[in-house]
């Protein structure tokens, strides 16, 4: 595995963590994938977890955002911990989500971060077309990046929200009904990461 620094730390929500952080010059990676990632320290090193990159292959540095779970002695909870000028290890980069062509992002969750990356490779492309996203979460502030996809996505970015019940967002689950509610492609791929 390889060492690289964290550049920046922020939060993206109140228990999502935005990393960016130095980018090995032999990494190679497509956006939606992931790779394995360590903390840099004797207790945590062993313990290897998977986080998909929510940066583009062209940019000079990595990106991930990443669920904390802070009531949990894991390596979440430390990575929320970790601050600008500390240390990861990096291994391998795997994971076969890819964009195929004009569909229906279905995340739950944090599985939205394969679809970070994927939708702004479409916007840098000039790509998003009529592609939409529903994305369920419990309340409105676990949403990841809200202001980014309503901005490229516009109506196209479907919230569903299972513990609250808010005007201008749909309550519940991603279900066969809500997404026959939004789809308007006759046979659309269908992108789907989040919780069983």
């Amino acid at each position: 595995m390889e060492k690289i620094k964290i550049l920046k730390k922020e939060n993206a929500t109140h228990d999502v963590v935005h990393l960016v952080t130095e980018k090995p010059e032999n990494i190679q990676y497509k956006p939606g994938q992931a790779v394995d990632i360590a903390i840099d320290n004797p207790t945590w090193k062993n313990e290897i977890r998977p986080f998909t990159f929510t940066s583009l292959p062209e940019d000079d540095h990595l990106e991930f955002h990443i669920k904390t779970y802070p009531d949990h002695n894991g390596v979440t909870e430390q990575i929320g911990q970790l601050k600008a000028g500390d240390h990861l290890l990096i291994g391998e980069v795997f994971g076969d989500i890819a964009y195929k062509d004009e569909g229906i992002f279905l995340a739950g969750g944090a599985g939205i971060t394969p679809f970070i990356a994927i939708l702004k490779d479409l916007k840098r492309k000039n790509k998003i077309g009529n592609n939409k996203l529903l994305f369920a979460n419990k309340k409105e502030i676990d949403i990841v990046e809200s202001a980014f996809f309503r901005d490229l996505l516009h109506k196209n970015f479907i919230n569903i929200l299972s513990d609250e019940d808010k005007p201008g967002y749909e309550k519940g689950f991603i279900s066969r009904a809500i997404i026959e509610k939004y789809k308007d492609i006759a046979q659309p791929y269908y992108y789907l990461c989040g919780p069983p």
